[in-house]
């Protein structure tokens, strides 16, 4: 059966007048699909009974499923969904004192193998389709509400998987959430992150997104960066710079960098010249120091304290605008680079 949210107004529009029923009754159930979005077809109150029932012989409406929620000693909650295909996949609500962040995934798994995340020793299953992207959005937000009182102020694509090699469905779900249809949410408020797929970054700017980029960036010169991420011997630095300079042209957006700090490998004075070297090249706004999250498949480790504060302030000696990020839902697993569907 055809999926319902798959459909346009005009098309339930016309469903309903072929079946002998009002028209008004799309932009009913267009407004349970998006405005204020339900899960089933059950909980679309204003329709008969008998018309939910018709709706539900003649379409499928597969949603995310709330599977397990944990909850951080810092107030972070971890959830993880069940797909209408039985595949698990992770979001978290990230509290701190001015904003409440959902990070959402946009694939089941992951194909870029990075050496530092949990989610990159997992198989890629799938991508995930627009409206489970905005599932998550839609379930993190009533966690959000039943939690802490409020919205959402922002969303970061920074879970699972490269939202760039799910590039449709990404920028349908925001565009989805970004609609006065939808969810209304303003798309200076989203923050899509790549590890760099310089084709998709050029795609970004051609298509005018109005959204924010981030580049988890990690290492400033090639030979380090092919160590941690393999995606970088196929886009090298000099190829993704060249794109975020382009990205930038198209749109005005300014970019943010991602610099996870591992001790001994990228966390030096050279390390942070040839960071400073890269932040000059391309028009970034802030450089995001990231506290390295340990997961079982790998070695790395953090630096200690005063070698990350060392690092902080050479680069604001430089005129970097540069901040420490803390890393949150360690204790569950929830924090960057951790996400990987385990069971506690």
């Amino acid at each position: 059966m055809p999926n319902i949210r798959q459909l346009s107004l005009e098309e339930l529009e016309q469903y309903f007048l072929d079946m002998g029923e009002k028209k008004y009754r799309a932009k009913q159930v267009y407004d349970w699909l998006w405005l204020k979005p339900v899960l089933s077809f059950e909980q679309m109150t204003n329709l008969s009974k008998e018309l939910r029932q018709k709706l539900a012989t003649e379409f499928s409406f597969p949603s995310l499923e709330l599977n397990l929620t944990q909850h951080s000693d810092d107030g972070t909650l971890k959830s993880r969904f069940k797909t209408f295909d039985g595949h698990l996949v992770e979001g978290v609500l990230i509290p701190t004192a001015n904003r409440l962040t959902a990070c959402v995934s946009s694939q089941i798994g992951c194909s870029l193998s990075c050496k530092f995340c949990a989610t990159g020793y997992m198989e890629r299953k799938r991508n995930l389709n627009f409206d489970e992207i905005f599932d998550q959005v839609v379930l993190i937000n009533k966690q959000c509400l039943e939690t802490y009182g409020k919205k959402l102020n922002n969303i970061v694509f920074m879970g699972m998987g490269e939202p760039l090699l799910n590039y449709k469905n990404v920028l349908k779900a925001i565009e989805k959430i970004t609609s006065d249809e939808g969810l209304a949410m303003s798309a200076r408020r989203i923050t899509v992150s790549t590890a760099g797929v310089a084709k998709m970054i050029r795609q970004l700017g051609d298509d005018k997104v109005r959204f924010k980029l981030a580049l988890s960036l990690h290492a400033a010169n090639d030979l380090k960066r092919n160590q941690i991420m393999p995606i970088n011997e196929t886009n090298d630095l000099k190829s993704i710079i060249d794109a975020l300079n382009y990205f930038y042209k198209q749109t005005g957006n300014e970019i943010t960098f991602e610099y996870i700090l591992f001790n001994n490998l990228n966390d030096s004075l050279q390390d942070a010249d040839e960071l400073i070297k890269i932040y000059r090249q391309v028009p970034a706004d802030l450089v995001n120091i990231i506290e390295y999250n340990p997961i079982d498949a790998a070695r790395f480790q953090k630096p200690v304290e005063e070698k990350v504060m060392i690092f902080m302030d050479y680069l604001e000696k430089h005129r970097v605008n540069a901040r420490l990020r803390r890393s949150r839902g360690k204790d569950i697993d929830a924090a960057c680079g951790q996400l990987a569907n385990k069971d506690h």
